[in-house]
């Protein structure tokens, strides 16, 4: 429980962490941040001065994917956020209270930590209150509560933030995005099913670092974490780009490590860090494990056509990708190039032969 509120640098210390280790936790934050290196100084001056912040983390419609995913961070470690950046208060999977008791604290870290505390919520919101209840009360009714009162509320996952699987038609209980009921309260989305672990930790590490929220792109993600498509970072852009796609999952283009498009790849139009961060410590993406990119962190992915099946039109937009003109391009591209260096080659050879005759 909070209790007396200790700054970030002095917790770390509590819990056995050397100044050394503290800079390179400092290093680390920065850099999931997007920050240069020189800004680390700033960072360090934060964690140093900051009090650990208070945090709420509601589990409404959800499956408790994006739970899972945040404490399986690695830069910052989850144990870092959680004993040393932050102080959870209320979370159904990670207090140890239960029942009344962990229902009363709520309550409690409301009343007293007005403008203080971040919302973390995590799955959507029933459009009838009767379908998801918590401690007794409608979760509709607990969300706008703790909304009404948070200093910026965080949208884990694209139930939260779309309304995602629990909003796919046909929909019955009539689900909805938590930014329907939200109000004036600032509110960063970070979408995904689940969201990067490191980015889940990065988005609460830039609020504390600065005290604002990160800036946000035009539908309210936070620009750092999904100003790129996937595409546009994908290690098999090379082979989209030059014309060669698996056309089953069972070809030797799929065993050559060829781009996915023609075989469901939603990379093209779906915003995030998944090729540049990547899971599991930055181990691997599903692209580069040789599944398609679903487009899981865009709005309405679950109804967005098949998984596997080629996306012939971008959602919202005229545009149009035609893999098999890509393919031709590509060739038309080479053929020409072929056909200039064999011009090239022929009339060097002839002005070689008119050079020696003349001599």
């Amino acid at each position: 429980m909070i209790g007396k509120r200790k700054t970030i640098y002095e917790s770390a210390l509590d819990q056995g962490v050397t100044r050394r280790n503290f800079i390179k936790m400092c290093a680390m934050l920065a850099a999931t941040m997007g920050l240069e290196y020189s800004q680390t100084e700033q960072v360090v001056a934060a964690m140093e001065t900051k009090k650990r912040v208070p945090v709420l983390w509601l589990q409404l419609q959800d499956c408790t994917g994006c739970s899972e995913s945040f404490i399986r961070s690695t830069h910052p470690k989850t144990e870092s956020v959680l004993f040393d950046m932050i102080s959870l208060e209320y979370s159904e999977v990670l207090s140890a209270a239960s029942g009344f008791q962990i229902e009363d604290h709520l309550e409690s870290i409301i009343k007293n930590y007005k403008g203080e505390y971040i919302l973390a919520v995590e799955g959507s919101v029933p459009g009838d209150g009767a379908y998801c209840m918590v401690g007794g009360k409608s979760v509709i009714d607990t969300f706008k509560h703790a909304a009404e009162n948070a200093k910026a509320i965080i949208s884990y996952g694209s139930c939260a933030s779309w309304g995602g699987i629990p909003a796919a038609y046909p929909n019955p209980t009539k689900a909805k995005p938590i930014t329907k009921y939200t109000g004036s309260t600032p509110v960063i989305l970070v979408p995904g099913c689940p969201p990067i672990a490191e980015v889940m930790t990065g988005v609460i590490a830039h609020i504390i670092t600065f005290g604002v929220i990160p800036e946000l792109d035009s539908v309210g993600r936070p620009k750092a974490f999904y100003r790129h498509r996937i595409h546009d970072k994908c290690n098999r852009r090379a082979f989209f780009d030059a014309g060669l796609f698996v056309e089953s999952f069972d070809d030797e283009g799929a065993k050559q490590g060829y781009c996915l498009y023609k075989v469901g790849c939603k990379g093209p139009t779906t915003y995030n860090s998944c090729a540049e961060m990547r899971w599991n410590g930055g181990t691997s993406y599903p692209i580069q494990a040789g599944n398609p990119c679903i487009g899981c962190s865009e709005s309405n992915f679950w109804d967005n056509g098949p998984f596997f099946t080629r996306l012939a039109k971008v959602p919202g937009t005229q545009t149009t990708i035609n893999p098999d003109k890509i393919g031709a391009v590509a060739l038309g591209v080479t053929a020409a190039g072929v056909a200039v260096h064999g011009a090239a080659t022929v009339a060097k050879k002839k002005h070689d032969e008119k050079t020696r005759g003349d001599k």
